[in-house]
């Protein structure tokens, strides 16, 4: 294992110290996002991974939260489950109109508001950590994540972050304003890489993945200085759809192969921002052209069921589909959900988590769902996705001297309200 060892930081037989709530941290830091979006290379050639541990301060301040240094910026939603068939990128095709859903049943909040801010001095991070090394179709992959442990005493809660990328990435350096705002928190943090499309894999594969990840992370707690007993998944779009499978599969082994077997890949709560669920139903709430490519036989979210080389649809609810959808798997014992989304995302329907956060309440699940008003598919901007102007957008972008609608104190505190009420 690589980077900084940081056991003596956190000393083990200490209580783990409740976070601390969003409103005492300092505000009005504007956080730089850009439109960029690219596949990060691993570094998987064995050499010494990167770590690197801010110098504490006597007088430790808030400021803006670091953006990723990839390029992928701040909340980095990753896009759509729809792209090319042989797992290429292509232009996304956005939603030009979006049917209003009824969100009686739902949280509505106005998301504006001052950004979040970060303590990093606070926060030791471990980059390039090989969790597991699964094989696809006679092909390895090391796979990575990077951790964030908060330096303060006692044992943390854990909560691992799933990346989007329309199943056709996984950078796992994006979000990092987001994810070093949760760790700044009290939580450790751990950002997961996992197999895609692109090298023929299916969300079964993925989902193991997440699950090899958890496996680790509960296999070296003594090293972060982990809570085994509070271990959260958190995603967004393509990863929040894996955040939901995770939890609902919790406590089934099923999907439970590769390494650390002694250990539980149970979760104890899911955060899903804007994830899909019934991809047959993905663009339901979209004008036809939207549903047309959403739905066009071979793409990647039937590539992500059927796998490589289908010439299959998702458009029908099959076995197969199904079996790929989260509310298929529910039971009284599914950990409780907090799942978002934006009333304008044209990426993947509004309905898709308030359908899935149904499902889950007429089972007795704990669940809970937040809707931005105005808010689209992250805070990365759809115009760089699609390759259309801002203009032909329905999600409206936010003022420059305003925070995006993803990353304001508001919108985290639900987060971190929720991970602080499931951790004791």
């Amino acid at each position: 294992m690589h980077g900084h060892d940081v056991t003596a930081d956190h000393g083990e037989g200490k209580r783990w110290r409740r976070p601390r709530r969003p409103g005492r941290i300092a505000a009005l830091a504007v956080v730089a996002l850009t439109a960029g979006v690219g596949l990060t290379g691993c570094g998987d050639d064995g050499s010494s991974a990167a770590s690197s541990t801010a110098s504490a301060s006597a007088s430790a301040s808030a400021s803006a939260c670091p953006t990723s240094a990839s390029g992928t910026g701040a909340g980095q939603a990753g896009g759509a489950p729809s792209g090319q068939p042989g797992g290429g990128t292509t232009k996304l095709v956005q939603a030009t109109t979006i049917k209003k859903t009824d969100n009686s049943t739902s949280t509505v909040i106005d998301p504006t508001g001052p950004a979040i801010t970060c303590d990093t001095s606070a926060v030791t991070t471990t980059d390039d950590i090989t969790y597991s090394s699964p094989t696809t179709h006679g092909v390895k992959t090391d796979l990575k994540l990077d951790i964030q442990v908060p330096r303060t005493s006692g044992k943390k809660p854990l909560v691992v972050y799933v990346t989007g990328g329309g199943w056709v990435m996984s950078d796992r350096t994006g979000n990092l304003d987001q994810r070093t705002y949760v760790a700044d928190q009290g939580y450790a943090v751990a950002s997961i890489q996992y197999r895609t499309t692109t090298g023929g894999a299916t969300y079964k594969d993925a989902l193991a993945d997440v699950k090899s990840a958890i496996r680790y992370l509960r296999a070296n707690a003594g090293t972060y200085g982990i809570d085994t007993d509070h271990v959260f998944v958190w995603g967004q779009s393509a990863g929040g759809y894996l955040a939901a499978m995770t939890g609902v599969t919790s406590g089934d082994t099923k999907y439970d192969v590769g390494d650390h077997l002694d250990q539980s890949s149970a979760v104890q709560g899911v955060v899903d921002e804007f994830g899909p669920a019934n991809l047959s139903r993905l663009a339901a709430d979209y004008d036809q052209a939207a549903k047309d490519f959403n739905y066009a036989a071979g793409n990647s979210a039937a590539q992500w069921v059927y796998g490589p080389g289908t010439t299959k649809s998702v458009a029908q609810y099959t076995s197969q589909v199904a079996a790929a959808d989260p509310a298929t798997h529910i039971t009284s014992s599914t950990p409780p959900f907090l799942l978002m989304h934006g009333t304008a995302d044209p990426l993947v329907s509004p309905s898709q988590t308030l359908n899935l956060f149904t499902a889950l309440k007429d089972k007795g699940v704990g669940a809970k769902r937040v809707v931005l008003t105005g808010a689209g598919h992250g805070d990365l901007g759809v115009a760089a996705l699609t390759g259309t102007s801002a203009s032909t957008s329905p999600s409206a972008s936010a003022p420059d001297s305003a925070a995006e609608p993803w990353s304001t104190e508001k919108t985290m505190s639900h987060i971190t309200d929720f991970l602080s009420g499931h951790s004791s």
